[in-house]
């Protein structure tokens, strides 16, 4: 015994073109997500990263090159919370070495903080002879202040 075929379903076409629509409503395109655009890097800073070591050294030759700073330079060197800033300065405390890195005096680097072995974020202004040095503990609340860092709540900074 043999069963009757079945009669196929093909729905009518609307003529060429129109697949998949129909005649009277007009096509829906997906919805597409606006991408934000990414802020471009400022003019006039330079960014590195560097290592403290244990005589406070940065070494970064790189990065403090471009200052042109050159052996005997006279810097002055400031400190707050996990942030030092040196720039050139006749009058300054800090001789810049033969090889080119900063040394932080180790009063400065308690005051803020910063031990040997810890990286720091350096940042070069050309245009005011200045390297600035941020911990990362500053760079962390900067960037949760800016979006918060999954798995830190509750954390200290």
């Amino acid at each position: 015994m043999t069963a009757p075929p079945v009669t196929p379903v093909i729905p009518p076409s609307a003529g060429p073109g129109a697949r998949g629509r129909s005649g009277t409503s007009p096509a829906r395109g997906l919805p597409v997500s606006v991408v934000p655009v990414a802020p471009s890097v400022p003019v006039g800073v330079v960014y590195g990263f560097g290592r403290i070591d244990a005589s406070g050294r940065v070494a970064d030759r790189a990065i403090i090159s471009v200052l042109g700073w050159q052996p005997g330079d006279r810097l002055a060197v400031a400190a707050d919370a996990g942030v030092v800033t040196a720039r050139r300065d006749p009058g300054g405390v800090v001789t810049m070495p033969g090889r080119p890195y900063l040394v932080i005096p180790a009063a400065l680097r308690r005051r803020c903080g910063l031990r040997a072995g810890d990286r720091v974020l350096l940042a070069v202004f050309p245009a005011q002879d200045t390297l600035t040095a941020y911990s990362f503990a500053v760079v962390h609340q900067a960037l949760q202040a800016h979006t918060p860092v999954p798995g830190s709540e509750g954390r200290r900074s």
